[in-house]
C-alpha cells in the first residue's frame, strides 16, 4: 500500500486496538478473542515499522517499547498530593463529621448546618500505590509516584505498560488525574510461585509487589507483572464555571465535557474519559448509611481480587470540598475509615535462623505472642540480612507486624522512639546454627553475567556444608511430599526421627527401610511400620515430572518439570530414561545452551540443572536409587507431540473429584497436550468441577468459561 493508504490503515488499527483494549481491560467485556486482538496488534506493529514517519507516542505498540532507565527522575507535582487522615471506629467517624459541620457553620455556606445532613461518596480504599497521570491535549505525557506529596518519581515508562491506563483520552483535553496502581491477588500468587521456583524472595503482599513493579528500571519487568489501575480523582480540569481548554484547531470547548459538581459526577467523568474506575462506590445520604456500607465491606473485602484496607468517605459536594480545603497534611472534606487492624505492635524477644533445603539461612523474629487478623502470632519472617538492615530491627525492639490473608506474618516497621538502649543488634552467623559449617553470602550471577565479568550478591546467606542436617532434613521432606514421591505416612516428624536415629541420611536410604528397622521406634507398631514400608514400595514407580521435582533442584518447579517431560526427545534424543541411573547419564549430556532452547526454561534453571547433574555426589545418590529399583515413566508417549486433542487448551480444576485425585486429573490433561492453570481467566478453556467447588466455579460462570462436570470430563477423556 502507498503512504496515504498506510496512514489511514494505521490510524484505524490504533482506534480498533484501543477500543478492544478498553472493552477487555476496563469494562471486562471483550468482543474478540485474544488471538484476533494479537493479530490486529501484529499488523499495526508491521505497518509502523514500514512507515516510521507516522510515529505516535500514544500508539499501542509503545506500551512496552522504552529502553531500560539508568535511574529515576524526580518530578515536582503541579498540585500537592495529600493523604487522608484515618479513623478506626464509628465514634471516630462521628467526631470527624461533627468537626466538619462546625467548620461549615462558621462559613458562608447555605444552608446552615442546623439539622443538616451531609451527603457522602464512599469509595473502597484500594491497598496499592498512588499514581498521578498528566495528559496534554488528551495524550498521556507523564506518570509519577506520590513521593513526599510535593515531589515524586517519573515512572511513565512503567505506567504505560498498564493496559487499563489510556494513552489517549476519549476527549482531547488536558488533565491531571489521580488513582491507584494495584496487583490482583491471583497475579501475586502467580508471581510468587515463579519467584519461589527461582529461589527468590517472595513478595509479602500485593502492595509491595505493585510498588516493586512500578519502580523497575526495565519496563518489560513491569509489563510481565500485569498491573491494574483504578482512578478516583481529577486534580486539574478546570473549576465550576470555568470553560475547559479548547481542542487544538477548534473554536469550541472539546466535546460535551461538563465540569463535575459532585464526587460521584467526577467518577462518572473519569469513566467517560476512558479510565477504569472501581464501581463499588456508593452515595450515602447520612453518616448512618456510611456505617452500613463500611460494615458490608468488612464482610466482603476478602472476596475481592484486590486488597482493600478500608473505605474513603468524601463529602459529595465539590463546592463544599473547595470550601473546607486542607490542613497541613490532609483534606478536611474526607477521611479514611480503616478496617480492623491487620497490623499490631509487639516485642522482638529473639532472632533465630532457620535453614532450608537449599541451604538458605532465614532469620525469624521470635515475638511476644500477639493476636493479629484473627490468630495469635509468635513468629515473623525477617527474610534476609538486607531486610534486617533496612528495617534496623534489633532484639528487644517494639515492632509493627503485618498479616494479610494467608501471608506469613512479617515485621514491617520498628517503633524506634520506644527504644531503651538495651536492644541488641543482630548479626547473621558466621557458622551454620545447625551443623556448624561455614556460611557465605552467595554470588548470584548467571553464566552470561559471568562472561561479562558481572557479579551480583544474593540477598541470602547459605550454609556451605552440603551434608548439613537441616538441609538434608528439608530435602528429604521435599522428596517424600505429595508432588514428589508421594509416600503416604512419611511426615516431617518421621523424617526427623529417622535422621536422629541415624537410620536414614539421604533420600535413597528411604528405599532400604524394612519393617524391622521401624518397629522398635517410638510412634511405630507392627501395622504402622508395615504400612509405611508398603507406601515406600508403591512410590518406586513414578513419572519423570514427579521424579525431577522430588530431587529438589534449585529453580526447578512443578511446571518446569512438565516442560522437560514434554521436550524430552529434543533434549536427550535416543538416550533412554527409565531409571535414575539412566537419568544421570542422559541429563549429564545436556548442555546449558540446549536447556535455553526450551521455551519457559530460563538461565537460572538451565544453569542449576547443568550444575546438579554435574555433581558427583548427586550422581552417587541417583545410582543408589537405581539399585533400590526406582522405575521412571518418561512420558514420551504422553508428551510425544503437541498435536494431541488438548493441545493449546488450558484447564482449571475445582472441587472434590471422586474417580481420581487432582494430580491424576492433571496428569491425564498433560498426557493429551493440555495445560493446567491455578486460576480462572478469559484464557481458560475448561473448568472441571467436582463436589463442593470453590470460588473458581463462580469466576468461571462470571466470565462465561466452559464448565464441565466430572462425568463430562471422563467422557472427553474416553472419546
Amino acid at each position: 500500500m502507498d503512504k496515504k493508504e498506510a496512514k489511514i490503515r494505521i490510524e484505524n488499527l490504533r482506534k480498533e486496538i484501543n477500543k478492544h483494549r478498553y472493552l477487555y481491560h476496563v469494562l471486562d467485556k471483550p468482543e474478540i478473542s485474544d488471538t484476533a486482538f494479537d493479530s490486529l496488534f501484529e499488523e499495526l506493529l508491521f505497518l509502523e515499522k514500514q512507515f516510521p514517519e507516522f510515529f505516535s507516542s500514544t500508539s499501542p505498540i509503545w506500551r512496552v517499547g522504552a529502553e531500560p532507565l539508568k535511574t529515576f527522575k524526580k518530578i515536582r507535582h503541579a498540585q500537592q498530593q495529600w493523604s487522608f487522615d484515618d479513623v478506626f471506629d464509628f465514634e471516630g467517624l462521628k467526631a470527624w463529621e461533627e468537626k466538619t459541620l462546625r467548620l461549615i457553620s462558621k462559613s458562608n455556606y447555605e444552608p446552615k448546618t442546623k439539622n443538616y445532613e451531609l451527603e457522602y461518596c464512599c469509595e473502597l480504599k484500594i491497598d496499592g500505590l498512588k499514581m498521578i497521570l498528566t495528559y496534554e491535549n488528551g495524550k498521556f505525557i507523564q506518570g509519577a509516584t506520590r513521593g513526599d506529596g510535593a515531589v515524586g518519581e517519573d515512572v511513565t515508562h512503567n505506567l504505560k505498560t498498564i493496559q487499563s491506563i489510556p494513552l489517549e483520552l476519549n476527549e482531547g483535553i488536558g488533565a491531571i488525574v489521580v488513582g491507584e496502581c494495584w496487583l490482583s491477588k491471583k497475579e501475586l500468587q502467580r508471581i510468587n510461585k515463579e519467584r519461589d521456583e527461582k529461589g527468590e524472595a517472595l513478595f509479602a503482599n500485593s502492595r509491595n509487589a505493585a510498588a516493586g513493579s512500578i519502580r523497575q528500571l526495565n519496563p518489560k519487568i513491569a509489563a510481565g507483572r500485569r498491573l491494574n489501575s483504578f482512578m478516583y480523582d481529577i486534580n486539574k480540569l478546570g473549576a465550576p464555571g470555568v470553560e475547559l481548554p479548547k481542542a487544538k484547531g477548534s473554536s469550541t470547548p472539546t466535546g460535551d465535557v461538563k465540569i463535575p459538581e459532585t464526587q460521584v459526577e467526577e467518577l462518572e467523568l473519569l469513566k467517560k474519559l476512558g479510565f477504569k474506575v472501581n464501581n463499588e462506590y456508593k452515595l450515602c445520604k447520612n453518616i448512618g448509611e456510611v456505617q452500613k456500607f463500611y460494615e458490608q465491606w468488612i464482610e466482603k473485602k476478602d472476596k475481592q481480587d484486590y486488597e482493600i484496607d478500608g473505605i474513603v468517605v468524601k463529602i459529595n459536594s465539590r463546592r463544599l470540598q473547595e470550601l473546607l480545603g486542607y490542613t497541613g497534611k490532609a483534606p478536611r472534606w474526607g477521611i479514611a475509615y480503616k478496617f480492623p487492624a491487620a497490623q499490631v505492635t509487639t516485642v522482638v524477644e529473639d532472632i533465630k535462623v532457620q535453614v532450608g533445603r537449599t541451604g538458605a539461612l532465614t532469620p525469624v523474629a521470635h515475638l511476644r505472642p500477639v493476636k493479629v487478623a484473627g490468630s495469635t502470632v509468635s513468629r515473623a519472617t525477617l527474610h534476609n540480612e538486607d531486610e534486617i538492615r533496612r528495617l534496623d530491627v534489633r532484639i528487644g525492639d517494639t515492632v509493627i507486624i503485618h498479616k494479610a490473608g494467608d501471608v506469613i506474618p512479617e515485621v514491617v516497621n520498628v517503633v524506634k522512639n520506644l527504644r531503651t538502649g538495651k536492644e541488641k543488634i543482630f548479626h547473621m552467623p558466621a557458622r551454620c546454627p545447625i551443623c556448624g559449617g561455614g556460611v557465605k553470602r552467595e554470588e548470584q550471577s548467571s553464566i552470561r553475567q559471568l562472561a561479562k565479568k558481572i557479579q551480583k550478591l544474593s540477598a541470602n546467606h547459605y550454609c556451605l556444608n552440603p551434608k548439613c542436617f537441616a538441609v538434608e532434613r528439608e530435602k528429604i521432606i521435599h522428596f517424600v511430599s505429595r508432588k514428589g514421591f508421594d509416600i503416604v505416612g512419611f511426615g516431617e516428624k518421621i523424617v526427623e526421627q529417622l535422621m536422629d536415629e541415624g537410620i536414614i541420611s539421604n533420600e535413597a536410604d528411604i528405599f532400604e527401610l524394612t519393617v524391622g528397622d521401624l518397629e522398635p521406634l517410638e510412634r511405630f507398631a507392627e501395622k504402622s511400620a508395615k504400612n509405611l514400608v508398603e507406601s515406600i514400595e508403591k512410590s518406586k514407580k513414578l513419572s519423570l515430572e514427579k521424579f525431577l521435582f522430588a530431587l529438589g533442584i534449585r529453580y526447578i518447579g512443578e511446571e518446569t518439570t512438565v516442560l522437560i517431560a514434554r521436550n524430552l526427545q529434543f533434549l536427550i534424543g535416543d538416550c533412554k530414561i527409565n531409571n535414575p541411573g539412566n537419568a544421570a547419564i542422559c541429563f549429564a549430556k545436556i548442555k546449558y545452551e540446549d536447556w535455553l532452547k526450551i521455551k519457559g526454561i530460563g538461565e537460572k534453571a538451565a544453569e542449576s540443572f547443568v550444575k546438579w547433574f554435574g555433581d558427583k555426589e548427586n550422581i552417587k545418590l541417583l545410582q543408589q536409587m537405581n539399585k533400590a529399583g526406582i522405575a521412571i515413566e518418561t512420558g514420551r508417549k504422553r508428551y510425544q507431540g503437541e498435536k494431541e486433542k488438548f493441545s493449546g487448551l488450558t484447564f482449571v480444576l475445582t472441587g472434590e473429584l471422586s474417580r481420581f485425585t487432582r494430580d491424576e486429573a492433571k496428569d491425564m490433561i498433560r498426557k493429551r497436550g493440555g495445560d493446567i492453570s491455578s486460576s480462572v481467566s478469559k484464557k481458560t478453556d475448561y473448568v472441571v468441577v467436582g463436589e463442593n467447588p470453590g470460588s473458581k466455579y463462580d469466576k468461571a460462570k462470571e466470565l462465561g468459561v466452559k464448565i464441565i462436570r466430572e462425568d463430562e470430563f471422563v467422557k472427553i477423556l474416553e472419546d
